[in-house]
């Protein structure tokens, strides 16, 4: 005997969220599909927030829990929307010993923000990154998609401050 699970009502009549649907029933509301799912919901919204999460679970049969934490653990994931120019800090290893965390302070100093956090005019969000792959570079950080290498703090606020 199966039991059919009656999957939750879309959260609006928001068409992107026949998007994420589709997603889901490509992959026969699996958990499995969880990441997949979640990038839908990203690619659509711009962001994840808690009631996206919540009927993504509902629709996976998945606890909230786990959503909320593959959620997290992935830093692609963004749990606030995004501002309209984006700041990714690398602090990988070179980048760190060659001074990204004075990069960090001087941005939080200046915008108010650490990485992680967008400004509360939406206009700048600032991420950290692991590596960027721009070693030789370093302090290396991508702004609205472009990388800059050999950073200062000087220069890298001076860069932000140009942005709006």
């Amino acid at each position: 005997m199966s039991l059919l699970q009656t999957r939750p009502a879309l959260p609006s009549d928001d068409k992107r969220w026949k998007l994420v649907n589709a997603a889901m029933r490509r992959n026969g509301y699996a958990g499995h599909a969880l990441i997949e799912t979640l990038h839908s919901v990203q690619e659509s919204f711009g962001y994840l927030d808690e009631p996206a999460m919540r009927f993504v679970a509902g629709s996976l049969d998945l606890p909230l829990s786990k959503v909320y934490g593959v959620a997290t653990f992935y830093h692609l994931f963004m749990l606030k929307p995004k501002g309209r120019h984006a700041c990714v800090v690398c602090t990988g290893t070179a980048c760190y010993i060659k001074g990204a965390g004075s990069l960090v302070d001087a941005v939080e100093a200046r915008f108010g923000v650490k990485p992680g956090e967008t400004t509360e005019d939406d206009r700048l969000s600032v991420l950290a990154a692991r590596c960027v792959g721009a070693c030789s570079l370093a302090p290396a950080v991508v702004v609205d998609g472009d990388l800059a290498g050999k950073q200062t703090a000087d220069r890298l606020v001076a860069k932000l401050e140009e942005l709006a």
